[in-house]
């Protein structure tokens, strides 16, 4: 594949509703200009864009993929984007490397869901948009009914290609002089149509609408003629924003490329660039001002889906994969070390479901988080976590869709199962009374003994442990007292009611006595531990649930359902304000234990256009039925051990 200038490339993110066509377009693409000789279908596995085996495997695209397009002397690099919202991830990547991107639709079915969060996604990235109705060979269709609901949903920037009045008035609102010669009655000249309409484009004033049959290949090439025209050069891009630093544009000048897509396979790990400023090649070293880290380009290329090509020189604007780097990660920046600069990382949606995992092997516990690791390099947008408390690794993922995927890649990829098992709450435990006992620790084997005796009020507390040293007259040393403290602290790891972490309490020493020979610091750690072990039961002991936040926002049409649910798992809305653009976010708070599966309750609910974010708020009783539940299951577990 020969280079190509930034006027002759056009950078194209492909996303929208799951089969909506974005691969089987880029197949026809494909076909139409000789690179293949068949159309490649989804569903068969052998297209150029799902070359992955799990994609092959699903029927779906899992990951972003590059897959240039040579037409008529231009490069259309196209992005094509999975369309299940589990893999948002994949959705920014793209839109960070594109100019524009085309919203594809279902012909028969019209506005989806996924046509909604892509929308909104190219909204988010401030990225100009097109509508691709695809799918028009099927039979009682109604493309113009289709074209006027996304002129009602989205706005009147909406508009055919073939609406030339709903065309000039975009236009004239991209300049005064083009407003007055409008209502002037006057005609654009073709040089103030043309940049005109460009400038509508690039503004979101203006996006149009076009019309295919990918499977028949009907329409294909005018599409493709569309972009050529109409997409954004990469130089007409906004200036990039940086870190520290003032916005550069997309031109010549010292290196500068934002790597926005990691591919780790079995023969090393390919970095997707853009190339911003500048040129690069084959054999250059730059410097990874993110990791602050030198990079050899030791390998420089196209890539066409898995296939690779030649890339002697890729000049700003360009697409290209960089082979084998060190330390590069998705969202770094690699640049000319003489004139450094950092484009801001990528910004991941936050994980909203977490599923608990364990190798099926106690062997493989290495191999599953190294894994996993590996994985993260290709989708930064999920997480594992371990949480110390109840010792479980959690795979924190955007819905259920995802974490099957990882589980899988895990498999095929590291040869490693892990099983999902049921998620435990990090319970805390605390007292709600008063109690005043003694601990006291004698031991006599022949020799020098251990002796230890220490009285203690317990208490609750504002702090998370709150220790008070109030003995007189030294009937505790003073030496042995931090020896208490240190007694009262290791138990607080563990309470008495279900083996949870204390929290909130006061403990005063205030009585004591000593042995002038068997007394030491083990001695009094033990009393403590004994004084810890009789007062906090005595002290009308409860449990602690994590309460999170939640901040859910949802569609007009689905707030009585979301309000409806949240009592049923103990949550309460706080409050609710209105969405700019339609919608409500409600303010809420329920108990963790509740709220394991609300991504995917959530989507169901409200056929996947809700989202909310989650966080931890506080601690609160649980309920005493509740906390019977949570004291039997720990006495059982204690039994089998």
């Amino acid at each position: 594949m020969k280079g190509y200038t930034s006027e002759t490339i056009r950078n194209i993110a492909l996303v929208g509703h799951g089969s909506s066509g974005k691969t089987t377009f880029i197949e026809a693409a494909l076909l139409a200009t000789g690179v293949i000789s068949r159309l490649g279908r989804v569903e068969d596995g052998n297209t150029v864009s799902d070359y992955d085996k799990m994609e092959a495997e699903k029927g779906y695209s899992i990951n972003l993929s590059i897959v240039p397009v040579e037409y008529n002397k231009v490069k259309l690099n196209f992005l094509d984007t999975p369309g299940f919202f589990d893999f948002v991830g994949e959705v920014n990547c793209a839109l960070r490397a594109a100019e524009a991107a085309a919203i594809f639709v279902d012909a028969s079915s019209g506005i989806q869901v996924g046509t909604e969060k892509a929308w909104n996604s190219c909204k988010q990235f401030n990225v100009p948009r097109f509508f691709v109705i695809n799918k028009t060979d099927k039979d009682n269709l109604d493309v113009p009914g289709v074209i006027a609901s996304l002129k009602d949903k989205f706005g009147s920037a909406v508009v055919s290609m073939d609406d030339t009045d709903a065309i000039n008035e975009a236009i004239a609102e991209t300049s005064e002089e083009l407003m007055d010669k409008y209502f002037g009655g006057e005609e654009f000249t073709e040089e103030e149509f043309s940049n005109g309409l460009s400038q509508a484009i690039l503004d979101g004033g203006l996006c149009p609408v076009f019309t295919c049959s990918a499977l028949k290949g009907d329409g294909v090439k005018e599409v493709l003629d569309s972009f050529i025209k109409y997409v954004p050069k990469p130089t007409a891009h906004e200036p990039y924003e940086t870190v520290g630093g003032d916005p550069i544009p997309c031109g010549d000048g010292p290196a500068a490329v934002f790597v926005f897509k990691t591919i780790a396979d079995q023969f090393g790990k390919i970095s997707l660039a853009k190339v911003i400023r500048g040129s690069i090649n084959q054999g250059m070293e730059l410097l990874n001002s993110t990791q602050e880290k030198n990079e050899k380009l030791s390998s420089v290329y196209y890539l066409r889906g898995k296939t690779q090509g030649e890339c002697l020189k890729a000049s700003f604007g360009d697409i290209v994969a960089l082979g084998k780097l060190a330390s590069t990660q998705t969202g770094d920046t690699l640049c000319d070390k003489a004139a450094p600069v950092q484009f801001p990382k990528i910004v991941f949606p936050q994980p909203t479901l977490f599923t608990a995992i364990e190798p099926k092997s106690k062997a493989d516990e290495d191999k599953v988080s190294s894994g996993l690791k590996k994985l993260m390099e290709e989708d930064p947008s999920f997480c594992l976590e371990r949480n110390t408390e109840t010792r479980q690794t959690l795979l924190g993922t955007q819905g259920d869709i995802q974490a099957n995927i990882l589980m899988a890649k895990l498999k095929d990829k590291n040869g490693v199962e892990v099983s999902t098992v049921p998620q435990k709450v990090a319970y805390r435990e605390t007292i709600m009374g008063n109690s005043d006992v003694q601990g006291k620790h004698k031991k006599q084997n022949g020799g020098s003994g251990q002796y230890g005796d220490v009285y203690i009020k317990f208490s609750r507390s504002e702090e998370e442990f709150e220790f008070v040293d109030s003995i007189v007259g030294g009937v505790v040393p003073r030496n042995f007292i931090p020896a208490v403290e240190k007694g009262l602290r290791e138990c607080m790891e563990k309470g008495p009611l279900a083996g949870c972490k204390c929290q909130n309490i006061r403990a005063e020493l205030y009585f004591g006595s000593y042995h002038a020979v068997d007394s030491d610091e083990v001695s009094f750690k033990a009393a403590a531990r004994l004084a810890f072990n009789k007062g906090i039961p005595e002290a009308k002991p409860v449990l602690l649930e994590p309460i999170m936040k939640l901040d859910i926002t949802v569609p007009d049409d689905y707030v009585g359902a979301v309000m409806g649910d949240l009592p049923n798992r103990r949550g309460i809305v706080l409050g609710m304000e209105p969405v700019l653009g339609g919608g409500q976010t409600l303010h809420a708070e329920a108990p963790q234990s509740e709220i394991f599966d609300y991504a995917i309750a959530l989507r169901a609910m409200t056929q996947a256009r809700g989202s909310f974010t989650m966080a931890f708020d506080h601690y609160a009783t649980l309920p005493s039925n509740l906390t019977e539940k949570v004291v039997a299951a720990y006495k059982a577990e204690q039994e089998d051990a």
